[in-house]
């Protein structure tokens, strides 16, 4: 096959796979907006409500409850968060190297998409159960999964819960985060925008009225602020999975467009060459 012959094929195989990588761009974009969208409408209930459970459980002098309860850390458990699919840059393998810095020995995980169920198997650690989420995340799938992590930390199987995940900075940077779960304290790890920290929620005069008592209403307050949390990770794990994927996309997209550039000027440069070489010959001939 001649070099003209074989760049012209390449260039056809190229632009059908950056047609591919433009469609993929675009689905991307639309669902990031969605995601995005979704991860946004949340804050403002989990602003107040992440301020009602510090106010509560920080001013509730005499309240005990198992949830909050700080143990010596022989074992944890990680709730590692990634995506069902790849062609999403490094968003997966940033997250991944974040959860292997926890001992394989000492550490059980939850893992939510298939990804990162596949990254525990593939690197022989302790997985004790996947659960997928779909593109909208959805209440109930975040209950399930704070259901089980709470089973954990209250049979004392695991002394503490981390979530593993990653969140949009902007919509070309995702970052890896590692966040407290359990036991149920101020966040540390990452930011709730607008969220006052726990010293700055109310004066320390302020005195409370729990009816019928403070542990029935924390104890359900709890509860519900776990679901809340694993709730907005995944939100916010499903719209850096989409931003990380169209910048991906994109950046095919412009690396094909580049390739088809370069071949389209090598196929001419060999082209010209042939048509030279042609005249040459046929005035050679005509001077025989």
């Amino acid at each position: 096959m001649s070099g003209g012959a074989r760049e012209l094929r390449r260039i056809r195989s190229i632009a059908g796979t950056a047609q591919i990588t433009k469609a993929m761009q675009m689905v991307a974009a639309s669902k990031m907006r969605k995601a995005q969208e979704l991860a946004t409408s949340v804050r403002p209930f989990v602003q107040i409500l992440y301020r009602i459970q510090r106010i509560a459980t920080s001013r509730a002098m005499a309240f005990t409850h198992p949830l909050l309860e700080t143990r010596e850390v022989r074992r944890r458990a990680v709730l590692l968060v990634a995506s069902d699919r790849g062609l999403c840059g490094a968003l997966n393998g940033n997250v991944f190297r974040l959860a292997g810095r926890y001992d394989p020995k000492s550490t059980l995980f939850i893992a939510a998409g298939r990804k990162a169920a596949q990254f525990v198997a593939r690197t022989r650690r302790q997985l004790v159960a996947e659960f997928p989420y779909d593109d909208t995340p959805r209440y109930p799938e975040s209950r399930a999964i704070a259901a089980l992590a709470r089973e954990l930390f209250l049979t004392r199987e695991v002394d503490e819960v981390r979530i593993v995940a990653s969140r949009v900075v902007n919509t070309l940077v995702q970052q890896a985060i590692a966040v407290e779960f359990l036991p149920v304290s101020d966040i540390t790890g990452i930011e709730i925008p607008g969220a006052a920290r726990a010293d700055d929620t109310l004066p320390a005069h302020a005195e409370f009225l729990f009816e019928p008592d403070a542990a029935d209403v924390i104890g359900y307050l709890l509860d519900i602020w776990l679901n809340v949390a694993v709730h907005v990770v995944l939100l916010n794990a499903k719209a850096s999975e989409q931003s990380a994927r169209m910048v991906s996309m994109s950046t095919a997209s412009g690396n094909a467009a580049e390739m088809i550039r370069d071949l389209t000027l090598e196929y001419n440069r060999l082209r010209q060459g042939r048509i030279t070489q042609e005249l040459l010959e046929i005035a050679g001939g005509q001077t025989d």
